[in-house]
């Protein structure tokens, strides 16, 4: 299926899809918060992003709180003790700049859509002491949890680009997966 586009080669996104996407963002870190937070109890950064997201996708306006939200939150991962502590923190910048998909027809916008998703299973990953099965029972999870709607803006976009390194293998997967599956009967 090709990309929806306008007459510029934008991809079409309404706020309503804007917030589907923020919400599968927002549970997919959410899932992994407690991996962030019992080794770092008193830092919210990524608690606040997370929350930032869902407020977004549950109809508040996208501004400020989602960009700072997902900034400090970025600044927690660098901060953080562990790596599996850094990736749920990663999960959660990625579900606050959710909102901020743009509607260009590049892969990179993929990882917006699916960035939450695949930082969460990298942490659960690490976590377990770096066992690849809990990293893809996480995207098996995540491609059950995607809507309708999220796999129909997933596929307005090209394919996820090549990298990224084991987080970038477990969006490719998860966004091979969203591609290939059938249209959910509405």
């Amino acid at each position: 299926m090709l990309p929806v586009v306008d007459e510029n080669r934008e991809i079409i996104l309404s706020k309503q899809d804007l917030r589907a996407v923020a919400g599968y963002a927002a549970e997919s870190a959410q899932e992994v918060l407690e991996i962030f937070e019992s080794a770092h109890p008193a830092d919210a950064r990524p608690r606040d992003a997370i929350d930032a997201a869902w407020t977004f996708a549950r109809g508040g306006e996208r501004g400020k709180s989602q960009r700072d939200s997902a900034w400090a939150a970025h600044k927690a991962a660098r901060d953080a003790d562990t790596a599996s502590a850094g990736d749920a923190a990663r999960a959660a910048m990625s579900a606050a700049s959710a909102a901020y998909l743009h509607p260009l027809a590049d892969a990179h916008q993929v990882k917006h859509i699916l960035g939450a998703a695949a930082h969460a299973a990298r942490a659960a990953e690490l976590a377990a002491g770096g066992d690849r099965a809990v990293g893809a029972d996480h995207i098996e999870k995540a491609r059950r949890r995607a809507a309708a709607d999220v796999v129909d803006v997933l596929r307005r976009y090209p394919p996820a680009p090549a990298g990224g390194g084991r987080v970038g293998e477990l969006l490719r997967e998860l966004d091979a997966a969203l591609r290939s599956r059938h249209q959910d009967p509405e």
